[in-house]
C-alpha cells in the first residue's frame, strides 16, 4: 500500500495529538489541577494545542473547569480539575479457591469489592463465576456500564494475551482456559495477565516500588511467581512466559513439584511449603501462614525452627536472582508480606552473609506495601494504561 507524502503528514499529526493528549492526562491525574499555562510550560506544549485539547477532554468528562486561579497580571486563569470517576476498570484475581472482583476508579481507589468462594474448579465454574461478578459490578452503579474502560484478569500461571487464554496453571490444574466468550459478552477490551506480573506492575505504580527502575518482584502464594522489571519495561521473554521463577531448582532431585519436576524453589518457599513444614515437623493441622507467625511469636519451638528453615529456603531463591539480574530491588508480595517484622532480618542476613559478591544494601530487600490487593490492583490497572498511557496514577 503507498501512503502519499500528505496522508504520512495527517498520521504524523494525529499521533503527536494522541501523545500530547496522554501527556495532558497523565500530568493531570498527578498535579490534579492546573492551569492551561501551568500545563503547556511543564509539557512544553503550546498553549493553543493545550487549550484544544483540554476542550476535547472537557466535552469527554475527564476534566473540568474548577474557578479561576490567581491572577498575575491580566485576566484570570481557569483552573482545569483531573476527574478520577470519570472513567471505570474492573480487575479479576483467580485464586485457590475463589474468585474477587474489584471495581476501580482512575485513582487506582477500589469503589466496590465482590468476591466469591470456588466449590470446583474448571474452566465452566470459573468463567461462569466470573460472569456473574462482572455483571455485579457494573449493575452497582449506573455510571459503569457507559464509562467501563476493560476488564483485567490476574490469573495464576501462563498466559496467552493475545488468544485470550490461560494456558496452564499447574497448582491449580488448569489448562487452556478461554476468555473469548467474556470479551463478546460484555463488549470492552479484555485484558490477561500473570498474577506475578500483575502485582508487579501495581507495586512499580501504587506501591512501595514505585518509580523505581530495576526490579524483581516476587510473589508468594501457593507457588511462587515473578515480575521483572529492566529500565522501568518489564521483561516477558521472547514467548512472554518469563517469570516462572517458582521452578528454578534449588535442590536436586528434591521435593516433586505440580510441574512435573523435583526440586522446584516452590516446593519450598511457596506459603503451601510452609504450612506443609510445619504440619509434618508437628503432626498438627493449621491451615494458615498466620497461625505458624502466632506460634512463632509466643516462642514455640517447632514455629522458630521451621520459620528459620523456610527463609533459608527463600533466601536461597533469592540470591540466585539477585546474582543473575543484579536488581537494585527485590519486592515480596503475597502471603508473608504482611510478616515483614518477622523475615526482614532474617533475609537480609541470609542473602549477604558471606557472600563476596553483595554486601547488605547493594540491592534492597522491600516488602509489598498493597498485600492482597496488588495482584488485583495491577490488573485493573492495565485497561487505564492502555487507554490513557499513564505512567503513574
Amino acid at each position: 500500500m503507498f501512503i502519499s507524502g500528505d496522508e504520512m503528514v495527517a498520521l504524523d499529526h494525529s499521533d503527536i495529538k494522541t501523545n500530547n493528549k496522554k501527556r495532558i492526562i497523565n500530568l493531570l491525574s498527578k498535579e490534579r489541577e492546573l492551569t492551561k499555562l501551568d500545563i503547556s510550560r511543564k509539557l512544553d506544549i503550546s498553549v493553543p494545542t493545550v487549550t484544544t485539547i483540554v476542550g476535547e477532554l472537557i466535552e469527554e468528562g475527564i476534566v473540568e473547569e474548577a474557578g479561576m486561579a490567581t491572577s498575575t497580571g491580566g485576566r484570570k486563569p481557569v483552573i482545569i480539575r483531573f476527574l478520577p470517576d470519570s472513567r471505570y476498570s474492573i480487575g479479576i484475581d483467580l485464586g485457590k479457591d475463589y474468585v474477587r472482583a474489584v471495581l476501580t476508579d482512575l485513582n487506582s481507589r477500589i469503589i466496590s469489592d465482590r468476591k466469591k468462594e470456588l466449590t470446583v474448579i474448571t474452566e465452566k465454574e470459573v468463567l461462569k463465576v466470573v460472569k456473574a461478578l462482572i455483571e455485579d459490578l457494573i449493575n452497582s452503579n449506573m455510571n459503569v456500564k457507559t464509562k467501563l474502560l476493560g476488564i483485567g484478569f490476574s490469573l495464576p500461571g501462563t498466559v496467552n494475551e493475545k488468544e485470550l487464554t490461560l494456558e496452564v496453571a499447574t497448582n491449580f490444574r488448569l489448562k487452556n482456559i478461554s476468555f473469548k466468550e467474556l470479551y463478546s459478552h460484555f463488549n470492552v477490551p479484555i485484558f490477561l495477565e500473570n498474577e506475578a506480573n500483575a502485582g508487579a506492575l501495581a507495586e512499580s505504580k501504587l506501591g512501595v516500588a514505585r518509580d523505581l527502575n530495576n526490579l524483581i518482584y516476587i510473589s508468594i502464594t501457593e507457588g511462587i511467581g515473578g515480575g521483572i522489571f529492566i529500565n522501568n519495561d518489564m521483561y516477558k521473554g521472547r514467548d512472554r512466559r518469563a517469570g516462572e521463577i517458582g521452578h528454578m531448582c534449588i535442590v536436586k532431585n528434591g521435593r516433586q513439584c505440580n510441574c512435573g519436576r523435583k526440586g522446584c524453589w516452590e516446593t519450598y518457599a511457596s506459603s503451601r511449603a510452609l504450612i506443609k513444614d510445619y504440619n509434618e515437623k508437628t503432626k498438627n493441622t493449621v491451615n494458615s501462614i498466620d497461625e505458624i507467625i502466632q506460634r512463632f511469636n509466643l516462642n514455640e519451638k517447632n514455629a522458630i525452627q521451621v520459620i528459620d528453615e523456610y527463609a533459608d529456603n527463600l533466601a536461597e531463591g533469592i540470591l540466585s536472582l539477585i546474582f543473575i539480574f543484579n536488581p537494585d530491588y527485590i519486592v515480596i508480595g503475597g502471603d508473608i508480606s504482611k510478616f515483614s517484622d518477622v523475615f526482614n532480618h532474617k533475609l537480609s542476613s541470609k542473602i549477604f552473609k558471606n557472600n563476596e559478591f553483595y554486601k547488605e544494601g547493594d540491592v534492597k530487600i522491600l516488602f509489598s506495601s498493597l498485600g492482597n490487593d496488588s495482584n488485583i490492583l495491577g490488573v485493573s490497572l492495565i485497561p487505564i494504561l492502555d487507554s490513557f498511557g499513564f505512567s503513574n496514577i
